[in-house]
């Protein structure tokens, strides 16, 4: 007797981040309005956006970061790299952080390799501010724990460079102009407030 076996693949679905905080808890430094456009419609369009785009492509079942580490320049990239960066984003604030600072192994590379936390801050939001057009500021570590501060354009992300991305700030006006208009660098300097170093420090491999 011929028995049928029936073999379902389940194409990978990617998914919108679920935020640790209520929409409004980032407030006064992040606003509900901005959240409500930036988390719920943007990076939602990202989300639809890949998952319409991949199945049937080179990279369906494969995860984010594969994707945006190896997909050439293009909408699927653009797209994931997006996805990931906002992500990463989202998840790196708290209403009211544990701490204000890094500790253990993420104080100590800051330390070493930027003399200082003060000095990091300086350097960190100095590439944020001059970076121009629409892209973002990363600190990422290499495979060696060395720590980097990189300007990455549009979509980008450090793990096209083989690192591992801690700390981001969106500088897409998107981000920032309901709350800010122009002045970049105040947003920019108004997130060190919300910075959860916890979460921060744990991406630390």
């Amino acid at each position: 007797m011929n028995t049928l076996i029936t073999l379902t693949f389940t194409i990978m679905m990617f998914e919108m981040p679920k935020l640790p905080y209520a929409n409004n808890a980032l407030e006064p430094v992040i606003s509900q309005q901005t959240i409500d456009f930036h988390y719920g419609k943007h990076l939602q369009g990202y989300v639809n956006n890949l998952n319409n785009m991949v199945p049937g492509t080179e990279f369906e079942n494969k995860d984010l970061t594969t994707i945006v580490a190896t997909a050439p320049d293009g909408a699927i990239f653009n797209n994931a790299g997006q996805v990931l960066n906002h992500t990463l984003y989202f998840l790196q604030f708290a209403p009211k952080p544990s701490q204000s600072a890094p500790t253990g192994k993420l104080a100590e590379a800051i330390n070493r390799d930027f003399g200082s936390f003060d000095n990091f801050k300086k350097e960190f939001a100095a590439a944020a501010t001059a970076l121009f057009g629409s892209g973002w500021a990363w600190l990422s570590a290499d495979k060696n724990g060395k720590l980097h501060i990189t300007k990455e354009a549009n979509g980008s992300n450090p793990v096209r460079s083989g690192y591992t991305p801690l700390l981001g700030f969106d500088v897409w006006e998107h981000a920032y102009y309901l709350d800010y208009q122009n002045r970049r660098a105040d947003h920019i300097n108004a997130l060190w407030a919300i910075i959860d170093w916890k979460v921060v420090g744990d991406r630390l491999k």
